[in-house]
């Protein structure tokens, strides 16, 4: 990791900026794509899978034989996780539905809103060296708690053209029957214009790298939603000198072996604390199968001691953590000078691991700075807002004149006549 001390305020934009991988025309290659698959369909798809990832397929469902085949390809101790980790996920979620509420904003004006879900939606799952079948249920879930009619699982297969059995046996608990071994921007292509077995969406969910992440950004170009820029994964954590330089170390590297591009911040106001953890990490990076991988990311990842714990948050909020970290003594009293962050984990033991698994929140979260303007999945992602109004003879006799003012004010007398006539119908009615 590297190392700064005190950095001067107009500095911090710089030292928040995220690694990227060496991209060529990335834009263009992603438009390409889009342009290959909405031309060809299927036969684009399936020539991008053996090209990206040596896959040579046939075709692009997965079987309902695979998927059932799913719950006997892993042990009984997983499923038994998967169990766990569904029903908390399930509980928080189901925690968000809404009651409409009616309000009389004038007396005989009632307004109030309802929830619709929208029809199809399209969720990306990474595979490839990490399959996160947990993200099966992370999106599957409030997307079935949102009634959606149509959810298309879209997943990269691995060399052999197979789909892993956590992602197929996942798919199957939450109730998803359409899955697709499509990875990458032609996967997304193809949620986005539709082929000749991958259904169109409205709206695509999931994280990826940054091909992933700029198809998502080109579908919004064709009318397709999207649950935000999610890119590389990311923790920021704040510790005191009462952290446990142990579990920082342990958190740092859960994020770092995600992939070469994720990054991973420590700030502290204890350089003995950095000093340790870091000497964790290098204790502990030896001992992990995907060492390789994190040690790359912590190349590029920085430890920061700043002088207070309040110059430590106004630096996170600056940076905007998909994942936030108080490894603080007393940390929930610090919560109100937390302005930007994607997922909050208050105290020593609320690891990081728990929300990407199994503590109920959702870990599909804003990456890049872009806490600072969306949230993380939730079931509200999964639905639409409809706002009604129901006005009688009463309500338009008392909000009338102020809309006829209004109206007229614009200059837009049909709005004006509109509520004049029904004014005048309700003067004829009562004489």
């Amino acid at each position: 990791m590297i190392q700064f001390v005190n950095p001067s305020k107009n500095t911090w934009a710089e030292l928040s900026k995220r690694p990227t991988l060496p991209t060529e025309n990335l834009d263009a290659n992603v438009r390409a794509i889009f342009t290959d698959v909405q031309n060809r369909g299927d036969a684009a798809v399936l020539e991008y899978t053996e090209k990206f990832d040596q896959a040579k397929l046939t075709t692009l469902a997965v079987s309902q034989a695979e998927i059932d085949a799913s719950e006997f390809e892993i042990d009984t101790e997983l499923r038994t996780a998967i169990e766990v980790a569904k029903n908390a996920i399930y509980k928080f979620h189901e925690s968000q539905r809404e009651v409409p509420e009616i309000v009389e904003t004038t007396t005989g004006v009632r307004c109030w809103r309802e929830s619709r879900p929208i029809q199809r939606v399209g969720i990306y799952i990474p595979g490839g060296t990490a399959p996160l079948f947990s993200t099966v249920l992370m999106l599957g879930i409030p997307a079935k708690l949102a009634g959606c009619a149509e959810i298309v699982l879209c997943t990269p297969p691995d060399a052999e053209g197979k789909i892993h059995p956590a992602i197929r046996y996942a798919a199957d608990r939450v109730g998803i029957t359409k899955v697709f071994a499509a990875g990458g921007a032609q996967a997304v292509a193809a949620l986005t214009s539709g082929t000749e077995s991958i259904p169109a969406v409205m709206k695509i969910f999931g994280p990826g790298n940054q091909y992933v992440t700029a198809a998502k950004q080109l579908a919004l170009q064709f009318g397709v939603a999207i649950d935000m820029p999610a890119g590389p994964s990311e923790v920021l954590i704040i510790a005191d000198e009462f952290a446990n330089p142990e579990f920082t170390a342990a958190d740092l590297l859960s994020q770092a072996e995600h992939g070469t591009d994720s990054q991973v911040i420590l700030l502290s106001n204890s350089s003995k604390i950095i000093e340790q953890s870091i000497l964790q990490i290098q204790k502990q990076l030896q001992e992990l199968p995907r060492a390789a991988v994190a040690a790359e990311a912590l190349a590029n990842s920085k430890a920061i001691l700043f002088e207070d714990l309040d110059t430590c948050f106004a630096f996170s909020n600056v940076f905007a953590p998909e994942h936030l970290i108080l490894a603080l003594e007393n940390a929930a009293e610090y919560r109100g000078l937390i302005q930007n962050a994607g997922s909050v984990f208050l105290g020593r033991y609320s690891c990081e691991s728990a929300g990407d698994y199994a503590s109920g929140t959702n870990h599909t979260l804003p990456t890049n700075g872009y806490a600072r303007q969306y949230s993380g999945v939730s079931l509200d992602s999964f639905i639409k807002k409809i706002t009604f109004q129901e006005i009688d003879a009463q309500g338009i006799k008392n909000l009338g004149p102020t809309i006829e003012i209004l109206a007229d004010a614009e200059g837009l007398q049909a709005h004006k006549n509109a509520v004049t006539l029904r004014l005048q119908k309700v003067k004829n009615s009562n004489s």
